[in-house]
This record gives C-alpha cells, structure tokens and sequence, in this order.
C-alpha cells in the first residue's frame, strides 16, 4: 500500500491530461516551426494552449512565455530585473524557494546590487511596515521578489498589499506563484504585477514544463539563445506534449476549481483535527488559519522523543510525505523556511503533507493510526 500525501513537491498526472498528450506524442509530431502542414498543426496547438492560459489569467496571449517551469522562469526574470530593466536593489524575503535565492546571491556576486530581506514574523508571515519603508524611493530600480504561497509552511502572500506597495513606490514586483497557480484565482488586470511563473507538475500536469507571464510594460531579453522560439524569448525546438498537457491540466483545474478547493480543504482540516487529537503537543508551522494553502500542512513532532526518524519510518510504511522543499531533500541543511521563522524549529521533526484531489480520508485515517503505532507505542522505532 502506497500513500502519497507529498503533492506540494510534485503531483499524479491526471488521466484526462495524459489522453491530451498522447496525440502529440505520436501522431502529430510536426516541429512547430516548420512550415508543412505537420508543423502547421503543432504550432496552432502551442498557441491554443497559450491562449488558454492568458483566458485563465486575464492577460495577453503576447505575455505568456513556455519554459521548462519554476526554476528556470524566476531565473529568467530576476537575471533580466538586473540585466536589462538596471535593477540595483532585490527586496525577498529569507523564505523564499531556493532558485530566487539562490540566484540573488549570484547576482549580488557578479553585479554591484543591494539585497534586503524584509522582516517577517514567528509564523512566516511579511511584515507589511517594514516593505514599505525598503521599497521607498524605488524610481525604478527595485524589484520585489515574493513567492504567492510558501511551498514548505503554505503561508499566502497578500499579493494586493504587496502590489499596492510596490504601484506607490514604482518598484517591480514579481511573485514565484508556483504553489498556487491551478489552485487559487489570479486575475492580472485587477492586481497589478510585472510577472509571474507557473510549472505544470504543481497542478496535476507532466513535469518539466511550465511559463512565464511577463507585464508588456517591460521588456525581457533571452535566457536561450539560438532560435526564434517563443517570439525570440527561448530559443529551442518546444516541449510540444507538456504545453499540450500543461494546458490540458489548467483548464482542468480552473474547471474544478471550488469543488476541488471544498474537498481538499475538508481533508487537510480533518487531518489536523485528527493529528491533534492524538498528539496535542504538536505544532503546525506557519499560518493556522484560512491564509494557508489548503494544500499544505506542515507539523513539528520535536515534542515526542521518537520523532527523529518519522520521516523515514513513514517511507517504510509506504506514506510519501516530505521533511521540506523537494529541490532541498539531499541536502543535510534542514529547512532554511524554518530556521528563518525560529532558529529552534530545525532539527528534522517537522513533517509536510500535503494533499490532492486524488487522496482520501481513508488514507488519512491509515495515516494517523500508522503515527500512533511509530510514535506512541512502547516499543523502540526502527
């Protein structure tokens, strides 16, 4: 028996999106560039994905970009803030994912920038006050960089505040809306942002695809160079079959979109119910309430002396769950989410489940009852 409640990290391709691909992965295999009628058929295919994609957000077809998902569109976008826009100044926060992160130091190496992380509280939330005061002056030359929903703790971003701070002080704003693209509304016109990304494989769609929205206000130059692709943005022969299925699986999602937000929401709080039911010492990680991803739910077990090997005792049981972020599992580090929100809540007791349309509350119940057997009995934990 396997139970996968790891969905934050990756997950199940829907069978709905699979049957749009397969088409494409076998008959219609024309290079989008090519002139013949083959090529004819697959290039009108991307652009109908694109233009599901713009319908969804409210914005331009002209403004959604194909990449390969998350990581290499924050890339794009922060290394051109830089490059092209002259931005001086990053404001992030130190929660963010590490390919904001990660490549925020390596500007800061290569470029004469100023990096200034805003403040945020016990629970991982921004402090508001305290972006204001940084995005003072801007004129321009500042980006403000905050992902829409934290991927370890679930925390959601107010991206209206956030949009309005950076609108009076005329800074860019770009939010890493991986965890909450296919799951919550986002209407482009009505909040006031210069880009977001999203990657398929958050939203039931095949991995290794994913976009970038940038605002037509500003201008990008490639990340790839070599072709035409992408009006000039990214140069290579497109993923044909994921932009098909990335379609495939946003439209399908904003399709499902309330009743799927009903039932997960109902799984995650019976789950924590039952959590805390049965290990009252137990702390949720972030935000308690309802501005927390419906998708997440991360615990701190550090109360119960057998919670070091949790983790790996419930991969044992066949429970897929994570310690963190999924692009930081092989490193020996530990959450840097955490340690950022309290210097103490880095020891490797936490858990992150997180959930899809696709779990049960049968699942849930095997779950709880396996943590009473790891946790509660008397008998030592292998």
């Amino acid at each position: 028996m396997s139970i996968y409640l790891d969905n934050a990290a990756t997950t199940q391709l829907d069978s709905n999106v699979l049957d749009a691909m397969l088409p494409y992965m076998k008959d219609h295999f024309g290079n989008p560039s090519s002139i013949h009628s083959l090529g004819r058929k697959t290039r009108s295919a991307i652009e109908r994905a694109r233009k599901k994609i713009a319908n969804i957000l409210n914005c331009s077809t002209a403004e959604i970009f194909f990449t390969s998902g998350g990581t290499e569109s924050n890339n794009c976008v922060l290394i051109n803030a830089v490059q092209t826009l002259g931005v001086n100044k990053i404001i992030t926060s130190k929660i963010e994912h590490h390919c904001i992160l990660h490549t925020i130091e390596h500007l800061a190496e290569q470029y004469d920038l100023t990096v200034e992380y805003v403040n945020i509280d016990n629970d991982g939330n921004i402090d508001f006050e305290h972006l204001s005061s940084l995005c003072k002056n801007a004129k321009f030359k500042t980006i403000v960089s905050l992902m829409a929903a934290n991927n370890e703790i679930g925390n959601l971003l107010d991206m209206d505040a956030v949009s309005e701070i950076c609108n009076n002080n005329s800074c860019y704003f770009h939010s890493d809306t991986v965890q909450t693209i296919g799951h919550y509304n986002i209407d482009l016109q009505k909040t006031k942002i210069h880009s977001i990304v999203g990657s398929a494989h958050k939203f039931h769609g095949p991995k290794g695809v994913g976009f970038m929205y940038i605002n037509n206000d500003i201008s990008f130059k490639p990340l790839l160079y070599g072709g035409g692709q992408e009006r000039n943005m990214r140069a290579g022969t497109e993923n044909l079959y994921g932009i098909v299925g990335l379609a495939s699986a946003i439209e399908i999602a904003y399709q499902n979109l309330e009743s799927d937000k009903q039932y997960i929401s109902h799984l995650k709080q019976y789950f924590a119910q039952a959590i805390l039911n049965s290990f009252p010492l137990v702390k949720i990680n972030g935000n308690k309430n309802e501005n927390s991803l419906y998708t997440v739910l991360n615990l701190n077990f550090s109360a119960y002396p057998k919670s070091a090997l949790l983790l790996l005792n419930l991969d044992v049981a066949g429970i897929c769950a994570s310690g963190g972020s999924a692009c930081s599992s092989g490193a020996d580090a530990g959450s840097h989410v955490l340690k950022a929100i309290d210097e103490n809540n880095d020891k490797g007791n936490s858990i992150r489940f997180s959930f899809s349309k696709f779990n049960t509350q049968s699942e849930l119940d095997f779950v709880v009852e396996k943590l009473k057997e790891l946790m509660l009995s008397k008998e030592a934990v292998v």
